[in-house]
């Protein structure tokens, strides 16, 4: 069974010191370093959260405050702060990341009226990244899933991959959640479970 190694946003704006640093993030680099020292990955693909400076995801651009809800074509729309805008040094993978075995990176939400926390897909399901169709013609079966955050792009990933039909795991040594709320980590891990995602160690 051919695998791959999906590596979610580990960019400068979600570790120790951007603009949405998601606590123990960098605990988590080291970790994924070593998964891609010490296993075999047919592919190893990181995603890259990469907005155009005027995405509606951003409280700046509502008016309003980090932190509200928002409607955003039909759906509910967490406000952020500004983050991962094209081009930026936040956008940049971090430099303790080691990409020489990377295969593939998928950019997402580049469409400034749609949030995208999947790999796979933006938020509403009209648009799709190209990293299905990247693993499929690979003959990926089976994903290894890490990065950031637990709660948000790193779920809707590993929630994605099971529902197209991978055997999907989750390194819960490489990856942490941003928990607005406290048990926003521990509720990602358990609505993972129930979608047929396995949780490594």
């Amino acid at each position: 069974m051919k695998k791959a190694l999906i590596i979610v946003d580990v960019q400068n704006d979600f570790c120790e010191g951007g603009a949405l640093a998601v606590p123990g993030a960098n605990e988590i680099i080291p970790y994924i370093n070593l998964l891609m020292q010490d296993n075999e990955y047919d592919e190893i693909v990181l995603t890259q959260d990469w907005h155009p400076a005027d995405h509606k995801s951003f409280a700046s651009n509502n008016g309003k405050k980090v932190g509200e809800t928002i409607i955003l074509n039909g759906i509910p729309q967490f406000m952020w702060p500004d983050h991962c805008v094209q081009g930026t040094h936040g956008a940049d993978f971090h430099p303790d990341l080691n990409r020489e075995k990377v295969t593939h990176i998928v950019r997402k939400g580049t469409n400034a009226e749609f949030d995208s926390y999947s790999g796979f897909q933006d938020n509403n399901h009209f648009v799709k990244t190209g990293l299905d169709d990247f693993l499929k013609y690979h003959d990926i079966q089976l994903l290894e899933i890490v990065g950031l955050a637990l709660d948000y792009c790193v779920k809707f990933t590993c929630l994605d991959a099971a529902q197209l039909g991978y055997v999907t795991c989750l390194h819960f040594n490489g990856t942490r959640a941003v928990n607005v709320k406290p048990d926003n980590g521990k509720d990602a891990i358990f609505e993972m479970l129930q979608n047929t995602v396995t949780v490594l160690g």
